[in-house]
């Protein structure tokens, strides 16, 4: 039907990339309660990047490459799921499946873009850039506020102390020191109020 090959693959990536609609998170929606799929996360990271940039440890980062990082990194729980952060589990089993769904559904992109796409993805798991520093922080920030805002429901859901939630949570100072001293707050209000148990 397309004749045009790159144009083909362009639209076959795009046509693949709406599952990420259909992969649903522990964490749940504000008002109804309901999960957040990966979608709707990735969209939330991109403007959590574009408001809160300033808060960076570094002084300016490449805005679109980190909006770009965002946006794309959790296109391979398409084909390697969701996976819960406090569950406990083979980290390097993990990491094998999530590099092999990079490879299979950035590959339906033409090779550049392909190449581009991967390189970011390994970017922000690598985490050492600055860009991949600060999407990692505001990656770990929004489950956060979903949490605060729901009124912890799913870390009342599956039992979670605040010190596992700190664990999870700390490399954001990484990031941002601005953003990490807000998280820390959050954290001790949620024990305050009942959110989070303390632990």
């Amino acid at each position: 039907m397309i004749e045009n090959e790159k144009l083909r693959q362009q639209i076959e990536f795009l046509k693949e990339i709406d599952d990420l609609k259909q992969i649903f998170r522990q964490t749940v929606l504000t008002k109804d309660r309901r999960q957040e799929n990966d979608a709707e996360h990735s969209w939330h990271l991109a403007m959590l990047v574009m408001v809160l940039s300033e808060y960076s440890n570094h002084s300016s980062i490449d805005l679109l490459r980190t909006v770009k990082m965002v946006l794309i990194h959790d296109i391979i729980e398409i084909d390697a799921g969701d996976t819960f952060c406090y569950d406990d589990h083979d980290r390097n089993a993990k990491t094998k499946k999530e590099r092999k769904a990079a490879h299979r559904i950035f590959g339906i992109l033409p090779e550049n873009q392909a190449q581009e796409f991967i390189d970011l993805w390994e970017e922000f798991e690598a985490m050492e850039t600055p860009e991949a520093q600060f999407a990692a922080a505001v990656d770990r920030l929004q489950p956060l506020l979903l949490n605060y805002y729901s009124e912890g429901y799913a870390w009342k859901k599956h039992g979670i102390k605040r010190s596992q939630v700190i664990e999870r949570n700390h490399h954001i100072s990484k990031g941002s020191k601005v953003l990490w001293e807000f998280a820390e707050n959050l954290i001790h209000e949620s024990v305050k109020k009942g959110y989070l148990i303390d632990g």
